[in-house]
Formats: C-alpha cells, sequence, structure tokens
C-alpha cells in the first residue's frame, strides 16, 4: 500500500527526532546522520544532491540542496528551506525535524511539475546557537554565496517549526499587542516577514489561500520584535533577498520548546500532512507564475 502524505511525514520526524535524537556540531556523528538521511531521501526521490561544505568550530559541517530546474525562467529562483540541527539537549522533533519533514514532502510532491523558475531545496546546518546571528550559521554560509554568484533569489521560504496545534482557548501567545489582532486559539500556521519582504509574503500567501483553507495568519513587522527574525530567513534579509518564516509559532504556542519533551509524540501530524500539501501547491504556483 503506497504510504501517505501524514505516514511519509511521522516517518520522517521519527528518524530524525527519534532514532537520531539531538543533532549539533557537539555531536557531529549524529549531524552527519541527519544530513545522509536528507540526502537519502531526496536521492531516493530522484534529485542530484550537492552539499556545501564549511567548518564550524572545527567541525566540518554541510548545507544540501536539491534542484528542480526551471524552464522559460530558470535563472531565476526561489528557496525553500529548513534547518536540520537541534539544541543540545532536545531531539528537536517541533524544532525543527517537522520543517525538514515538510521540506522532503514538498520535494516529493513537486518532483514532476513543470515549473517556470527553479525551485532550490535547501536544508541547513547550524541555525541554533551559538551560530544563531552571528556565527557560521548554515543559511548564512549560502546566502552569502548565493549574492556573490549573483543569484537571482526572488523568494526564500524558511520552514521552522510546523507541526504543533492547540485548539484550547488562549493556547497562543503573541508579543506584546499582538493578541488585539490575532487569534487566541494556536490552530493555524503563520507567515511572518519583515517590511521589505511583506509583497512577496503577500503573494505567497494568496496562492497558499488559493491551495488550501488551512487557517493562515500573516504579519509583515519590526525584526527587532521577538521571535520575527529567528531563523534562517534572516540570513536572506541580511544578504538583500526577500524571504519570510513560515511557522507554527514556535516558543509563542510550542511549551516543549528547546526542551526534551519536544518528542515526535507531541506533533499532529493530520494537520502538518494539510499544511504540506497546501505548502507544495503554493510553491508550485510561485515557480510557475508569469513574474514574483
Amino acid at each position: 500500500m503506497e504510504k501517505t502524505c501524514e505516514s511519509h511525514l511521522a516517518d520522517h520526524v521519527r528518524a530524525l527526532a527519534g532514532e537520531i535524537g539531538e543533532r549539533h556540531f557537539r555531536r557531529p556523528g549524529s549531524l552527519d546522520l541527519a544530513a545522509d538521511y536528507i540526502e537519502s531521501q531526496w536521492r531516493e526521490a530522484g534529485y542530484p544532491v550537492s552539499r556545501q561544505s564549511y567548518m564550524a568550530m572545527g567541525v566540518e559541517c554541510f548545507n544540501l540542496e536539491a534542484v528542480l530546474p526551471g524552464n522559460s525562467l530558470k535563472s531565476e529562483s526561489i528557496v525553500i528551506g529548513a534547518h536540520y540541527d537541534t539544541v543540545p539537549g532536545s531531539p528537536g522533533a517541533d524544532d525543527n525535524a517537522s520543517g525538514v519533514a515538510a521540506l522532503l514532502e514538498i520535494s516529493r510532491m513537486l518532483k514532476d511539475v513543470h515549473v517556470k523558475r527553479t525551485v532550490k531545496l535547501v536544508a541547513f546546518s547550524n541555525e541554533e546557537a551559538p551560530f544563531y546571528f552571528w556565527g557560521e550559521m548554515g543559511s548564512g554560509v549560502y546566502a552569502k554565496e548565493a549574492r556573490k554568484k549573483g543569484e537571482d533569489i526572488r523568494l526564500m521560504i524558511s520552514l521552522e517549526m510546523l507541526g504543533y496545534y492547540r485548539d484550547e482557548p488562549k493556547s497562543q501567545r503573541y508579543p506584546p499587542l499582538f493578541r488585539y489582532f490575532y487569534p487566541e486559539r494556536g490552530n493555524f500556521i503563520a507567515f511572518v516577514s519583515n517590511f521589505a519582504s511583506r509583497g512577496k509574503m503577500k503573494e505567497a500567501a494568496a496562492f497558499f489561500r488559493k491551495n488550501s483553507d488551512f487557517p493562515l495568519e500573516t504579519s509583515a513587522t519590526f525584526s527587532w520584535i521577538p521571535g520575527v527574525a529567528w531563523s534562517d530567513h534572516l540570513s536572506f534579509w541580511r544578504t538583500g533577498y526577500k524571504a519570510f518564516m513560515c511557522t507554527d509559532t514556535s516558543f509563542f504556542r510550542n511549551p516543549h520548546y528547546h526542551l526534551p519533551s519536544d518528542t515526535p509524540q507531541m506533533l499532529d501530524y493530520s494537520r502538518l500532512a494539510a499544511l504540506t500539501s497546501a505548502l507544495s501547491g503554493m510553491c508550485a504556483d510561485l515557480a510557475c507564475c508569469e513574474s514574483l
């Protein structure tokens, strides 16, 4: 029997957060196992995979890239990325095996789509501290190299914690004042951008809603607000590319954030599957629309 998207997602999260567990530069063997797993899944789906190698605190680390070539607009690209490392002490099911699982399934769903612009699917290393913001952040290495090469990245989408949902009243928290404008139940996905990327994020949101009725909230705001810049999209903002984060809002909803309890059984795979399907359709539309 052919596996469903939901079962594929659960398998990916169990492999990364259950079998491998915490994965970071202090456990290079586990980080390598995670990279090998991601590469094997892409190769099994029929993608060639390239590795971008770099050194971080004396450890060789890798960003992995699978590419779906575009046709008429192949010099333009969109990047869909997720980090596969964790903080020490946490198996990182939601943070960020959920994002990687969605990335792998989006890749599978897009494989036979004829796209106009190139789609680059990237798994980043070293998003977490001590690399976040200032260090050898994998997405920073990738974005700087892309800018150096003059790559025409029209939009980057960072998949950051996608699998935790709550329906109880007041299950969603926010930075100051945001609670007056957004739902009190943590049962939606959020697109978050800075002001410069607002237009591209809104285009993506329109395609998302075209493909699904999955609850979506959007916010374009100041990058210094807690949580707004806390993922790989920051690296693309810094290098002048448009980018936004797709997230279940992390610690504003999930009480297991960065804890040993961030385990595979805490995630809602049914909703993660519905979200992944919507994101796949959105990305196909972004890659096929006339202009972006």
